[in-house]
């Protein structure tokens, strides 16, 4: 619904605009441009999707490896004792451990629409165990969905796709930049949480997890911020090329350990990946062109000429004013901020500065009101309490944290 909203929006306000600079302007060609730009737009939408079917089927090959290896359950044993001290109401060794890891292994790899099933099947099982009020949202249920809100992306694969779609020279220098960013944005929804539901953050596990995090984070910024331009982007991008080539080796060894059929079981997933892929076609498409037409008629220029002269005016740098439509697109819609993501990266190119900051506010956070509408509305919440609240907060910070990653690493 949120969507169809802004897909009207975007129409309207461009006509508004394109008529204004007509009968004002006196300019002609504004109504040619915007439908040159819906035609273009269109054709970048039906190309990013077939770029995409390819590595969507090899993830999710992969990760159908990966779960009847065995290798997903060993991750969640491995998660215990952070899940127990998160979800204090949840039975040990309920099947819904299961499924919220597997949503969130599926989020860290960047698999959005892989998540989406899992993250379902988790919250009816919360649901089942929610015996206090069916039309409000659990504890659990709020703890869920505010992880699911944040990103919580390790491997944003999908965002390395399309900037290679989009003519990137190393499409995963951003792969460090965004686990940066949604680890910031992961942490503040999980502390907003446990201070609203009163969980002691102070218990030995949680301790060492926000320690960690904050280490992690805190000495990776200090590393990169000490190399050279040059440095940073070789580190970054080998890094992240090694990490992912270890993990398909892992996940097939944990297959072959098995001794299942791991080519099979490979395209079993492959053939999920490709009906993922032609799925969101359509959807793209429709994006794409509304916001194509948008900046052709110039409401989008009027806009961030407003912000950027208010920044201006304050004495900041505005570099990161032209990203801030893939920021202020995410919370509301994931295929309005990925088109804008595209759009920026078509308009400035994928490896400038305006490309890089797009990229990583894209993974910085999830989409809220998609996540909540689509989550609680499969088992009929209708209080969501403060689950929105908390997870605007994440995004905030998640918003936050890919400026400051952008002029870091990009800068």
């Amino acid at each position: 619904m949120i969507l169809n909203y802004i897909w009207i929006a975007f129409f309207f306000i461009a006509f508004v605009v394109a008529l204004a600079r007509l009968c004002i302007g006196g300019d002609t060609a504004v109504f040619t441009d915007i439908i040159n730009a819906s035609f273009a737009s269109a054709k970048t939408g039906f190309e990013v999707s077939l770029g995409l079917t390819g590595i969507l089927s090899l993830w999710l090959g992969i990760m159908k490896i990966g779960e009847k290896g065995g290798i997903i359950q060993t991750f969640a044993r491995w998660a215990t004792p952070v899940f127990s001290k998160l979800f204090p109401g949840l039975p040990p060794n309920h099947p819904v451990t299961g499924s919220m890891f597997m949503n969130f292994s599926a989020n860290l790899l960047g698999l959005d629409n892989a998540a989406t099933p899992m993250g379902l099947k988790a919250m009816q099982q919360l649901q089942e165990l929610n015996n206090v009020d069916k039309n409000s949202a659990s504890d659990a249920m709020i703890m869920f969905l505010c992880i699911n809100a944040s990103g919580l992306t390790l491997i944003p694969i999908s965002i390395m796709v399309y900037r290679a779609q989009m003519g990137a020279a190393n499409p995963s220098d951003v792969f460090l930049p965004i686990m940066l960013a949604t680890f910031t944005s992961t942490l503040v929804a999980i502390l907003a949480v446990c201070i609203k539901q009163r969980i002691n953050i102070f218990q030995k596990s949680l301790l060492l997890f926000f320690l960690g995090m904050f280490a992690f984070i805190g000495g990776v910024i200090w590393l990169f911020n000490s190399m050279d331009q040059k440095n940073v982007s070789l580190y970054s991008t080998l890094f992240a090329n090694t990490l992912l080539f270890t993990i398909i080796c892992g996940f097939i060894y944990s297959g072959i350990r098995k001794k299942i059929n791991v080519y099979n079981t490979f395209i079993e997933g492959a053939k999920e990946g490709f009906k993922t892929a032609v799925t969101i076609i359509p959807y793209l498409i429709a994006i794409l062109v509304a916001i194509g037409v948008f900046r052709a008629s110039g409401a989008m220029d009027f806009i961030i000429d407003g912000i950027r002269m208010g920044f201006n005016a304050l004495g900041f740098d505005t570099r990161f004013v032209e990203g801030l439509p893939t920021i202020l697109m995410k919370p509301l819609s994931g295929s309005g901020a990925r088109g804008m993501m595209l759009d920026a990266m078509n308009t400035y190119g994928a490896d400038s500065f305006v490309g890089h900051l797009a990229s990583i506010a894209q993974g910085s956070s999830d989409t809220t009101f998609y996540v909540v509408a689509l989550y609680y509305g499969s088992v009929g919440i209708r209080n969501t309490r403060y689950t929105v609240t908390c997870s605007l907060l994440a995004d905030l910070a998640g918003a936050i944290a890919a400026i400051i990653m952008a002029y870091v690493f990009f800068g």
